[in-house]
């Protein structure tokens, strides 16, 4: 028996909502930089989310080229998936993109947020990471 999830589990998995915790290199010395963070996802696409122009997260991210992120379940039966990868792309966050993940994560609070942070808005960054190694388990799967 095996704990791993399947491809198609993982991805899966990793499509729906979750709060991501994306870790990154940091400084020599330094233990890794780990964030909570809202993300995208499609099965088989890159993984997005956004970050401020000029925060320590975005800095490193630069420096580092890669990053890794986890999403798991608070509840049992536990599951996790943690994927790791190049960035491929840093772009100036689109209105359809901050909308995309606030209505993700809040739903039909999605106008409220957006209109709470319009001031941020023009300094959001999209990054993107290609999935290049995964990790998961299935703790359902053991009986």
């Amino acid at each position: 028996m095996t704990l791993t999830m399947t491809a198609v589990e993982r991805e899966a998995f990793l499509a729906e909502p979750r709060i991501g915790v994306l870790s990154v290199a940091d400084r020599d010395g330094r233990a890794p930089l780990t964030v909570p963070i809202w993300y995208g996802y499609r099965p088989g696409g890159q993984i997005w989310f956004s970050t401020g122009a000029d925060t320590r997260k975005l800095e490193r991210i630069r420096a580092a080229g890669r990053v890794s992120l986890l999403a798991q379940t608070e509840q049992p039966p536990y599951r996790y998936v943690s994927v790791e990868g190049p960035v491929s792309a840093i772009d100036p966050a689109t209105p359809e993109e901050r909308r995309a993940l606030a209505e993700r994560y809040l739903g039909p609070d999605a106008d409220r947020y957006l209109e709470a942070t319009v001031d941020v808005a023009a300094t959001m960054m999209i990054v993107r990471m290609e999935p290049e190694h995964w990790l998961s388990r299935d703790y359902a799967k053991s009986g």
